[in-house]
C-alpha cells in the first residue's frame, strides 16, 4: 500500500522534532543550574554566576533579582556601571559585584550583613546571551542550647531536665542522648517564633539518678549543617556534688 511508506516517514519526521525539542529542552535547563547557597545571619554569603570562559561581562547588562520580591531587582549591572533606580531598598548598600572579575566573566553577586529576609530563589539573568542563572540562599542562625533542672520526676531516683536554646533559623530539632549515645524518649519540642523570625526550642526529659549519669542535649538543623550540644552529669543518689555542665560545640559546613 502506498500510504504505508508515506505515514512512517511521517512518524519518523514528528518523532524527530520531539527528539531535537527534548534535547533543546535539556540545554536550556543545564545552562541554569539550580544550586544552594549556605550563609549565617549577620555575614556575607556570594551567589555564583559565571558565564563563559574568556567572556568579558563588564559592558554587558547583568541583572540579578528575587522573582518574589517587588521590586523584584537586587542588582543591576549596565554598560560599566551600576544602576540603582529599581534597586530593592532592602538591598540597598549590601550587594556589590566586582569589575575585575566581570572582565573575567565572573558576574557573581556579594551580599553583606546578611539577614533572615534574604532567604529566596535569586536569578542572574544575561539578556544579550538570553541565559539565566537560579540560585538558593539559605540564611541561617544558630546558638547553644543551656540545661537545667526542671524539677522531681515521679519516683525519688528521677529528675527532670529541660533544655533551651534560642536564635535558630531554620526550625531545628531537640535529641537527647544518654551517656552511650542512645535516644532518649523525651516530651514534645515546644517551639516558639519570634517577630525576628528566629526560633526558640524547649525539650523536658525525666531520667534516672545513676552514678556517672551524663546526659546531652542536641540541638540540630540538617539543612544548614549545624549541631549544639550541651551535656549535664547528674550525680548519683548518694552523691553530694552539685550537677557539672559543660557546653561543646560541633559546628558541620
Amino acid at each position: 500500500n502506498p500510504l504505508f511508506p508515506n505515514i512512517t516517514l511521517l512518524l519518523l519526521v514528528l518523532l524527530f522534532k520531539k527528539m531535537k525539542l527534548f534535547t533543546r529542552k535539556s540545554q536550556s535547563q543545564a545552562m541554569a543550574p539550580s544550586q544552594a547557597v549556605v550563609s549565617m545571619l549577620g555575614g556575607d554569603a556570594v551567589l555564583p554566576c559565571r558565564l563563559e570562559a574568556g567572556l568579558d561581562a563588564a559592558q554587558l547588562t547583568v541583572e540579578w533579582g528575587r522573582p518574589d520580591l517587588e521590586p523584584r531587582f537586587v542588582y543591576i549591572w549596565h554598560n560599566g556601571k551600576e544602576i540603582t533606580n529599581d534597586q530593592n531598598a532592602a538591598f540597598k548598600g549590601r550587594v556589590s559585584m566586582s569589575t575585575d572579575e566581570l572582565k573575567q566573566g565572573n558576574a557573581s553577586l556579594k551580599l553583606t550583613q546578611l539577614k533572615i529576609s534574604d532567604n529566596g530563589r535569586y536569578r542572574c539573568y544575561i539578556p544579550k546571551q538570553k541565559k539565566e542563572y537560579f540560585m538558593e540562599l539559605l540564611v541561617g542562625s544558630v546558638s547553644s542550647p543551656g540545661i537545667s533542672l526542671a524539677g522531681l520526676g515521679r519516683t525519688s531516683s528521677s529528675v527532670v531536665l529541660q533544655c533551651e536554646s534560642a536564635g535558630w533559623y531554620p526550625e531545628p530539632e531537640v535529641l537527647w542522648l544518654d551517656a552511650e549515645g542512645n535516644l532518649l524518649s523525651a516530651g514534645p519540642t515546644e517551639t516558639v517564633r519570634g517577630p525576628d523570625d528566629l526560633y526558640t526550642v524547649s525539650s523536658r526529659v525525666t531520667v534516672e539518678k545513676k552514678h556517672g549519669n551524663k546526659f546531652t542535649c542536641r540541638v540540630q538543623q540538617n539543612n544548614i549543617n549545624q549541631t549544639r550540644d550541651t551535656w549535664i552529669h547528674v550525680p548519683g543518689r548518694n552523691n553530694d556534688r552539685k550537677d557539672e555542665f559543660q557546653l561543646r560545640t560541633v559546628e558541620v559546613w
